[in-house]
């Protein structure tokens, strides 16, 4: 009972993230598609993936471990806290369905 409640309670904070995290990752829109929706093959979708996978990747991005043309530049402009709200959004986004 008690979990429930603060469950509860804690939905409009978590509801709040998840914006602010859209809010974010706007940007990645501009290669990654409209919420990380990837139309192509170039550049890889992000809706649906694991935060903790995107994370490790960001800090590959940023500590030069993953080559990169704008994403070691980009990465490097947000907070580590940033950075959490974004990848928690795109984990929030349904990956997208394979057209048959």
């Amino acid at each position: 009972m008690k979990a429930c409640l603060l469950l509860l309670l804690c939905a409009p904070a978590l509801a709040q993230d998840l914006n602010v995290g859209r809010s974010l990752a706007a940007t990645c829109a501009n290669c990654h598609g409209t919420q990380g929706r990837s139309r192509g093959p170039a550049m890889p979708p992000l809706a649906g993936m694991k935060a903790d996978v995107m994370l490790e990747s960001l800090a590959d991005y940023r500590r030069g471990a993953q080559p990169g043309t704008v994403m070691p530049q980009i990465v490097k402009g947000y907070t580590e806290a940033q950075l959490r709200l974004v990848a928690a959004y795109f984990a929030s986004v349904p990956a997208a369905q394979a057209r048959p």
